[in-house]
Order: C-alpha cells, then structure tokens, then sequence
C-alpha cells in the first residue's frame, strides 16, 4: 500500500512524499502521509486468513501559502483516486491546517484504500 501512495503522490511534488513525517525540513511544498487504523476482517473460521487488507491513510500537504496547500490537496485526492490497486475512498474533504513555528500551511484528509 505504501508503494502504491507514494507512486501516485510523488510525481506531484518532485518526490518529496514522505510516511509519517518528513526528517529535515524539507523543500516545500511536500506530503505526509500516516496509516491511522482502517477496517479489520474477522472470519468464523479461524483457519480462513483475509486475501485482502484496509487502511485508513491520513494525508497531509504542506506549502507556503494557502493557495497552494489547497490546490496540492486536490490533485492528492484525484491521483489517489485514479489508483485501481488502492480502491480509495475518501473518508472527508480536507481540513485546513496551519503550523505556527514553521508558518506553514497545509491540509489533513483521510482515506480508506482496500488492497
């Protein structure tokens, strides 16, 4: 699943995608992204293990300004879309985010991916 995020995320921000945080400070803007839980698959029978997996990813997008913040994020949920290998579900529109020692500006949105 991580492949397939950052493979559909990077070309967005000249590869500058990174799971759970960036370690330097990175040139900006660029993208976080977490797994914050996502839906178990319990069988009866304990013998019949689950041939597929869910995980609902927390992105995050961090730029300068707001403009560009908003509009990152929208090309983030349409290229997590477009992945067939994902089957992404977008759990909720984005919330604005800002960053007070940094001055940065982003957005947080969580998805469902099924793979």
């Amino acid at each position: 699943m991580e492949q397939l995020v950052y493979a559909a995320l990077r070309g967005l921000v000249n590869d500058r995608v990174y799971p759970d945080l960036a370690d330097e400070p990175p040139e900006r803007p660029y993208i976080t992204y977490q797994q914050v839980g996502g839906e178990a698959i319990n069988f009866v029978d304990a013998a019949t293990l689950p041939g597929t997996s869910n995980a609902r990813v927390q992105v995050n997008v961090w730029a300068d300004t707001r403009p560009v913040a908003s509009a990152l994020a929208r090309q983030v949920e349409n290229a997590l879309r477009a992945v067939a290998g994902l089957q992404t579900t977008v759990l909720g529109a984005a919330v604005a985010l800002y960053e007070p020692e940094t001055k940065l500006r982003g957005t947080m949105q969580d998805f469902s991916f099924w793979f």
